[in-house]
């Protein structure tokens, strides 16, 4: 909310002034948001491992069973990421559509006022539905999307018997995000680079998310040098060998 009334009152000066605070606006949300979700999943890995795998058992063989266990008991924090995000995301959009069509409907209709118009109080319940669609349930979906991805990969590298016997390796796909909070900071200097214009606000903000995905794979060759990269994961009773079918 913060964000959104210094964004306003710096756009009155220049889009560019906007821009950058917009910028730095999400920049704050993403960052936390994804830091939290991750040092979240990270604790509760640390708390499953030590009330699921008993200390003189972690160095025996037959523990696999009880690791792959463990990480499906993980994904409940995945499967809570998506209820969150359906609820934060479906919420707004009731808000802000039933708050859209009614000041529609009141303002351009009946009064013919204008898009928006300060006359129209609708509007305010209007700009409070974006708010809640557009931040709280963009936010939510971001940590639902990343709670997702990074505990099914968890559960599919807790099948290889090779991965289970090499713990950092089991740990990849946090490495991955970690990686990518990284590649994002460094990405987010370009933005800045040049004065932004109505006219090219598209074309740089299609530059960060090709800068960024770049960044994320030159960060990510050191990773998957240092671990190990062969593994065999069995899925549905039948065991895939790494780089072949």
């Amino acid at each position: 909310m913060h964000t959104n009334v210094r964004t306003t009152w710096s756009c009155c000066t220049s889009i560019d002034d906007g821009f950058r605070m917009a910028f730095k606006g999400g920049q704050v949300l993403g960052f936390s948001l994804v830091g939290l979700a991750l040092l979240v999943l990270q604790l509760l890995i640390m708390a499953y491992r030590a009330i699921l795998i008993p200390e003189e058992y972690k160095s025996e063989r037959d523990v696999t069973r009880v690791v792959r266990e463990m990480f499906e008991c993980v994904a409940g924090y995945g499967l809570g990421g998506s209820t969150v995000a359906l609820f934060g995301r479906v919420g707004g959009g009731i808000y802000t559509k039933a708050a859209d069509v009614g000041a529609d409907l009141a303002g351009k209709v009946c009064e013919g006022l204008e898009e928006d118009s300060p006359d129209n109080p609708g509007t305010i319940a209007d700009n409070v539905g974006d708010n809640v669609g557009d931040i709280a349930g963009m936010g939510a979906d971001l940590f639902g999307s990343l709670a997702e991805a990074t505990c099914a990969a968890l559960v599919v590298s807790a099948h290889s018997m090779d991965l289970l016997m090499t713990p950092d390796a089991v740990y990849f796909p946090l490495l991955v995000t970690s990686v990518g909070i990284f590649a994002s900071f460094f990405s987010t200097f370009f933005a800045t680079i040049g004065a932004v214009t109505k006219d090219n606000i598209e074309s740089r903000l299609k530059q960060q998310l090709l800068i960024s995905s770049v960044l994320l794979n030159i960060f990510l060759i050191p990773v998957v040098f240092i671990l190990p990269i062969e593994a065999n994961i069995e899925f549905a009773g039948v065991v895939y060998e790494s780089g072949r079918w």
